[in-house]
This record gives C-alpha cells, sequence and structure tokens, in this order.
C-alpha cells in the first residue's frame, strides 16, 4: 500500500468518525428539523436532520387549523420545525417517530399571547364560528368570546359575526389548559370612552353641528353627535310649545344644533335646536307693521288687558282701554281665552319683544262717543313674560297683579 493510499483510507475513516458523532439520538419532547422528503393523504414523512432517521407528521399536526389539502400546507423539500411526539418503532420507510408542528407552533402563539397579555396589547383575530355561548376565535390557538362579552350592545344573532376580523382583549390565558377568553365589548367600550373625550373637548359653547336624533323621552330629545349624546330639552326644540319631541322629531332625523354647555366631567352636553332657527319676533316690524290688521287668538286675560298671539310664540297686548268703545271693568266681560280676534298694530318694539293692539280700532266708534273730546291716553304696561310692563300712574289697582314686575313706559294714541 502506498503512502498516498493510506493517507486516502484514514480520512475516510476519519470522516466516518465525524459523521457518526454528528448523528444524536431522537428524544421525545425534542425540537427538530425535518426535511419533507414524501407527501401521503393523510400524512408527511420527513427526515430528521442530524440524526440519521424519519419521522411522520399527521395532516392534522401539520397546523393549528384544519387542514382539508396537504399539498397546500407543504411541498417536497421544504424544512420544518418539529417537536417529537413519540417514539413509533424502528420502521425507516415509515418513519420511526411521530412529529408535530402544530404543536410546536401553538406553543410559540401561547408565549406570545402571554407576552401580549403582560403588556396589555389588544389583539386582533378572525371569528371562525359562533356557538351558543358565544363565539370562537383563531389567534393561532383557539380563542372564546363569551356571550355577555361580544358587544356593548343587547346581540340576537352571534352568527353575524361569524368570518369578520375584529379587536380583541385577552380577558383570561392558561396555557395548561387550552384556557383562551377574550372580549370584543371591551375593546368597543375603550374607543367610544376616548371617542367621547376626543368629541368633548372640541366642543365649545355657541358652536353649531350636526346630529342625529338617537333618542326620544317625554323632556327631551338625545343627539348622537358621532360617538357621543347631547340633550335638546323640550323647551329648546322649537320656538312654538312643544308637547312631545316625538310630536316634532323622529328617531334618526338629522338636526342641526347649538352647544348651550359643555360639563366634561360628567360628560353632560346642553344643545339647542330652535336657536338656530329664525326666532318668532325675526322681522316682526315687516310682519306686524304699525297699522296692520292681523288675527289672533286669546291667550290670557289679565286685569289691565289681554294677550293676543298674532304669530307662533309672539304675543302682543291689548290694553283694556283698546278692548272696546265701550267701558269695561275686566276683559273677561267681552273677551275669553281661545276666542279669535281681529286687532289693528298701534306699536311694536323688537327689541323689547312688544306689541301694542287694539280690537276697537277696528270698530266703529258710537254716535255719543264721538261728541267726546279726543284726548291723548298715557298709561303703562305690566312686564310679563312677554316684556310688556305697566306705569306707576296705575297705582295700586295692579299692585296685586303677581306678573306685574318692573315698569316702564309706554304711550299709546287714543283710537278715534
Amino acid at each position: 500500500m502506498t503512502e498516498l493510499e493510506q493517507n486516502s483510507m484514514e480520512n475516510e475513516n476519519v470522516s466516518m468518525e465525524a459523521a457518526m458523532e454528528s448523528v444524536h439520538e431522537v428524544q421525545v419532547g425534542d425540537i427538530v428539523k425535518g426535511e419533507v422528503l414524501a407527501l401521503e393523504d393523510k400524512q408527511v414523512i420527513v427526515g430528521i436532520e442530524g440524526a440519521g432517521v424519519e419521522g411522520v407528521v399527521p395532516a392534522k399536526e401539520l397546523s393549528t387549523l384544519p387542514v382539508e389539502d396537504i399539498n397546500e400546507e407543504v411541498k417536497v423539500g421544504d424544512i420544518l420545525d418539529l417537536v417529537v411526539i413519540s417514539s413509533i418503532g424502528k420502521d425507516k420507510e415509515n418513519g420511526s417517530y411521530l412529529l408535530s408542528k402544530r404543536r410546536l407552533d401553538a406553543k410559540k402563539v401561547w408565549e406570545d399571547i402571554e407576552k401580549e397579555f403582560k403588556d396589555g396589547k389588544i389583539i386582533e383575530a378572525p371569528v371562525t364560528s359562533s356557538v351558543k355561548g358565544g363565539l370562537v376565535v383563531d389567534v393561532g390557538v383557539r380563542g372564546f368570546v363569551p356571550a355577555s362579552m361580544i358587544d356593548d350592545h343587547f346581540v340576537d344573532d352571534f352568527s353575524v359575526y361569524t368570518g369578520k376580523t375584529l379587536k380583541f382583549k385577552i380577558i383570561e390565558i392558561e396555557p395548561s389548559e387550552n384556557r383562551l377568553i377574550l372580549s370584543h365589548k371591551a375593546v368597543v367600550e375603550a374607543e367610544k370612552a376616548e371617542k367621547k373625550k376626543e368629541i368633548i373637548a372640541d366642543l365649545y359653547e355657541g358652536q353649531v353641528i350636526k346630529g342625529q336624533v338617537a333618542r326620544l323621552t317625554d323632556f327631551g330629545a338625545f343627539i348622537d353627535l358621532g360617538g357621543i349624546d347631547g340633550l335638546v330639552h323640550v323647551s329648546e326644540i322649537s320656538h312654538s310649545h312643544v308637547a312631545k319631541p316625538a310630536d316634532v322629531l323622529n328617531v334618526g332625523d338629522e338636526v342641526e344644533v347649538q352647544v348651550l354647555s359643555v360639563d366634561p366631567e360628567k360628560e353632560r352636553i346642553s344643545l339647542s335646536i330652535k336657536a338656530n332657527l329664525p326666532g318668532p319676533w325675526t322681522d316682526i316690524e315687516e310682519k306686524a307693521a304699525p297699522g296692520s290688521v292681523l288675527e289672533g287668538t286669546v291667550k290670557r286675560l289679565t286685569s289691565f288687558g289681554a294677550f293676543v298671539e298674532i304669530f307662533p310664540g309672539v304675543e302682543g297686548l291689548v290694553h283694556i282701554s283698546q278692548i272696546s268703545h265701550k267701558h269695561i271693568a275686566t276683559p273677561h266681560e267681552v273677551l275669553h281665552e281661545g276666542d279669535q280676534v281681529q286687532v289693528k298694530v298701534l306699536e311694536v318694539h323688537p327689541e323689547d319683544h312688544r306689541v301694542a293692539l287694539s280690537i276697537k280700532a277696528l270698530e266703529e266708534k258710537p254716535e255719543e262717543a264721538k261728541a267726546e273730546p279726543v284726548e291723548e291716553e298715557s298709561y303703562e304696561l305690566p312686564e310679563e313674560n312677554t316684556g310688556f310692563t305697566m306705569g306707576d300712574i296705575l297705582g295700586d289697582a295692579l299692585s296685586d297683579d303677581s306678573e306685574a314686575v318692573s315698569y316702564t313706559h309706554l304711550t299709546l294714541p287714543t283710537i278715534a
């Protein structure tokens, strides 16, 4: 044997020894790499790297999700990370070990979920199915959403969520029991709370915004401003009287409202619809010009005159001296609440919301009254809700009138 041949044999021996030393014995629980050698109907044959043996990966152990077609999951030549489940004999052709990719993937998923749980993170995952008690979610492992944690409102049909990808908060996790409880409701509530803060922070008194009628009650309407509700009290719906909000509004109506006040701490927002509407006194000088004749309804009778509504929300005063050419002790002698009357406009004071009216100016003056000298009458009117006042010259005759609050002077011409 030549020296060259001897050196060659020594190198081959070293290589064989090195190869034998590189082969390690496979133990249950080991994490190994396997090269896909063949695909069968319900299993995959792999060669375990560094062990010189083969293993079997059943279809159900390929993925955390159901596997319908093995060919869609892996291909020959793919290198897979696997965990050894058990030994199945020494039959190399059919594999010596039972391996799983699913369990190794699940282990990594649980580790990731535990970290996200500790960090308080929100996760996204698809809803795979609905069951009697809630929703089943795939986050790499099976997650469950109890019915009470699906949404922030009552849900009658869970199936509407199937196939949707939703955000979830991790409520409970126990990998050893494959237990993962999730809540979509918690995410929705947190998002709405944050949205409310943003909306309230941007609101200010006098701001005009659009909203949608969300709910109607006897005392007002709740308007959705895009994440938080504000209240329009029944008195702020219209300039005219509204008995019930449902008489003039419907749920779903889009309305324009003005912000009256905002309480960030209590999350209360007061709104007004009528503040954006033309007031009943708008253009009153044109609608009720002095000398014009209007139809009206007697709304209230007092000792000093009658208040007649000439437009919705606009009342004028017919002083007792302007009711009839004949002397009357009280307006009740000739008028009743609800009477329809014709009146003539004497004076208009838009800034004070006052209109002076006359009924007798439209009636023919009796013969005996015509012969009497004409004098200008000067009197004062009591200030009521409408803004009318009465002068001191009426003295104690009206001192018992609870509506007389303050006084100002108003001179009306005597009607010939």
